[in-house]
């Protein structure tokens, strides 16, 4: 997801992990850069693997998709009688539907500061961006692009998935999950690590784990 919009305080250790989590970053998706400058494809192809609501894997390569913010994985919403679901997992679900080992083309559109490549992805012509905000399972990132602006106006009207009842901002829900983090870590320190057989994995507050 795209870089907390708040200020971070962080002890030296946990900027030594976010160092490292940076560099643990596929060397593939580090070089990643606006196309199609320095030498990068302007279309990337290959079976899509989702990693959440609005990340996937095509083929190689780590796509953040341009223009939505989807749910944290750990995040919920409310029903219009205020009953709680895990509109979070439910975005991750309907990415799967749409791309989940299907052949996905992507259009893209550079790269940000998770050294993901930002891109338009489409499955047999659909753009999964529109779809899932046309399905009420990610907002429009406003910050960042005005295309889906429409589209979430369209499923807020119906009423559709996050829109049937109250429902945070997923930047919002990041911001908050953040600073209650940092406040218990020790050393003030969000960032979570551990070591496995597949090296350093570092795992932000937001991510449910």
């Amino acid at each position: 997801m795209p870089e907390p919009s708040f200020p971070l305080r962080l002890s030296r250790t946990c900027l030594r992990a976010g160092a490292l989590f940076l560099l643990s970053v596929p060397p593939i998706a580090a070089i990643a850069t606006t196309a199609p400058e320095n030498g990068q494809p302007a279309i990337i192809s290959g079976l899509g693997r989702v990693v959440d609501g609005d990340t996937l894997d095509v083929g190689a390569t780590r796509v953040r998709l341009e223009g939505i913010d989807a749910p944290e994985t750990a995040q919920t919403c409310q029903t219009a009688t205020g009953e709680s679901w895990a509109c979070g997992k439910a975005a991750t679900a309907m990415m799967r539907k749409l791309s989940e080992r299907q052949d996905v083309a992507c259009d893209r559109t550079g790269t940000d500061r998770y050294h993901r490549t930002l891109a338009t992805c489409f499955v047999e012509g659909v753009d999964i961006g529109e779809a899932m905000v046309r399905a009420g399972l990610a907002w429009a990132f406003v910050k960042y692009s005005t295309v889906y602006v429409a589209i979430e106006a369209e499923a807020r009207k119906g009423n559709i998935g996050v829109w049937q009842g109250p429902a945070e901002a997923p930047w919002d829900f990041r911001r908050n999950e953040w600073q209650v983090a940092e406040v218990a870590a020790p050393k003030g320190c969000a960032i979570k690590g551990n070591v496995s057989s597949h090296g350093r994995i570092y795992h932000m507050p937001w991510d449910g784990r």
